[in-house]
């Protein structure tokens, strides 16, 4: 999927020694990008949450950098998930929401890189970036052979991914199966073939074991082989249909049943992470690892009848599919020992960093590659220098708003509003809205009024920034 420059340095690379590429890989920092799903920024215990227990995400925040703004880069799955493996914003490569476009061919993923410079990729849980196969897909109105896009056509050696979400618990199990779709296919697949008997391959119990049981003998074979590898780990929890196992209900037994089983079900997943990162103390490998912790967007669930969507958006507005914070602003971490200890910042980050941040580190410049507008920001600044201000804003659109997140201020457009304007033709101020977030993380205080050529300012950067994306979205980046 790369573009040509990149196939022909992948080439070169593949034609290499092993000594020569171990030598040349030798100071290379493996790489483990971990997401939960529907994850809000107030589940975890580090962040505030009263009875949820995530002790491992706690240490990870104490002894890592602990990200006190970090942002999914839309506000629900597919997309952010997409941003992760481009460092583009969704409206330029064609997945605008859940279930909705694949990864285009001619997009420059994160994985395709890092096998040109001697690593080795893996992929194990949620995929949402394309079906699995060109015959079937599990939601009723997406053509799967149009949007066939599956981890190992995108620069992934080793896979085992689900199309979509599945059960967090026994999802064989037809009474746990997600929208009712008891089809097998909407399951795990494993390096092209579709696991059709889980219970067979001793596929049961809890979703996120099974998941880090795929991985860890991934990232043990790497480690053993001294091969710089980077691991994409992408827990379904705590995503609907959410179901935890008798002993993380047991837990929480004098929470109500929905409660019970979210809060067990987050706890369940912390766990997998505590046995990861065992595992890179075992290996040798923790201290030059870097492990990168988020969620792909804020909690589902409306607040007034959340069944088992228990998540918590803490004191922020709105929640998933929404673009106020709630909706967005989820728990950030990385832990890289040799690195960084014990640190926090307020350093405004997202998604769609990760790609430039980690081809910083390696000193790639993809800019040699193609030029192409990408809109994640190198993070290395703020890893070894501490870097407080942004360069340039994060910019959201999609599900009715589009928004233009700076270091203090967010502008916040609601398009709707324009059909309801007054008999003079000026528009009613709450097509506009401006927030101060470090003296209202809430969103509580429309500035719009109150500041006026910050709001022009604002907009005109985010009319800027729309135009790009509009070309993105006319495919002209790849010419």
């Amino acid at each position: 999927m790369a573009g040509c420059s990149l196939r022909a340095e992948t080439q070169q690379t593949e034609g290499t020694s092993a000594t020569e590429v171990s030598q040349y890989s030798e100071n290379k920092p493996n790489i483990i990008l971990v997401m939960a799903d529907d994850l809000g920024w107030g589940d975890v215990a580090y962040n505030g949450h009263p009875v949820i227990k995530t002790p491992h995400l706690d240490a990870m925040a104490a002894n890592g950098l602990k990200f006190n703004r970090f942002y999914a880069g839309a506000p629900v799955c597919s997309p952010t998930r997409g941003s992760v493996l481009t460092g583009r914003h969704p409206q330029r490569y064609g997945i605008p929401s859940a279930n909705q476009g694949h990864m285009k061919d001619n997009e420059v993923t994160l994985p395709e890189v890092l096998k040109s410079q001697g690593y080795t990729t893996g992929h194990f849980g949620k995929w949402h970036l394309g079906t699995m196969t060109p015959e079937y897909s599990g939601k009723r109105n997406r053509k799967p052979e149009k949007h066939y896009s599956t981890p190992g056509m995108n620069g992934i050696d080793e896979w085992f991914a689900t199309e979509y979400a599945v059960s967090t618990w026994d999802p064989y199990k037809p009474e746990n199966a997600h929208d009712s779709v008891v089809d097998p296919r909407v399951l795990y697949w494993e390096n092209g073939e579709n696991i059709i008997d889980g219970f067979a391959q001793g596929l049961v119990g809890c979703d996120s074991r099974i998941i880090m049981d795929k991985a860890l003998p991934f990232i043990e074979k790497q480690a053993k082989s001294e091969t710089p590898f980077f691991a994409l780990i992408w827990f379904h929890a705590p995503h609907s249909p959410v179901v935890a196992g008798p002993e993380y209900l047991a837990m929480y037994s004098d929470e109500e049943e929905g409660k019970q089983h979210y809060y067990g079900v987050v706890t369940a997943l912390d766990d997998q992470l505590g046995r990861l990162r065992s595992a890179l103390r075992e290996w040798g490998v923790a201290d030059n690892t870097m492990v990168w912790f988020c969620s792909d967007n804020g909690p589902e669930g409306n607040p007034e009848a959340r069944r088992r969507n228990q998540g918590s958006a803490a004191d922020f507005r709105g929640r998933k599919r929404s673009l106020y914070e709630g909706g967005v602003r989820v728990p950030g971490i990385l832990e890289w020992p040799v690195k960084v200890s014990g640190k926090e910042t307020n350093f405004p980050a997202v998604t769609s960093d990760y790609f430039p941040t980690i081809l910083a580190v390696l000193s790639f410049h993809i800019h040699e590659m193609n030029t192409r507008p990408y809109d994640g920001v190198s993070l290395l600044p703020v890893i070894e220098d501490g870097l407080k201000v942004r360069p340039r804003p994060i910019l959201f659109d999609g599900h009715g708003l589009a928004t233009l997140n700076d270091n203090r201020y967010k502008l916040v457009h609601n398009p709707t509003q324009e059909r309801h304007r007054s008999d003079n033709g000026t528009a009613s101020v709450a097509e506009w809205e401006l927030y101060d977030l470090m003296a209202d993380p809430s969103e509580t205080i429309n500035l719009a009024e109150r500041q006026p050529e910050l709001l022009k300012r604002m907009r005109s950067q985010l009319r800027a920034w729309q135009i790009s994306c509009q070309a993105s979205v006319k495919e002209l980046d790849y010419e």
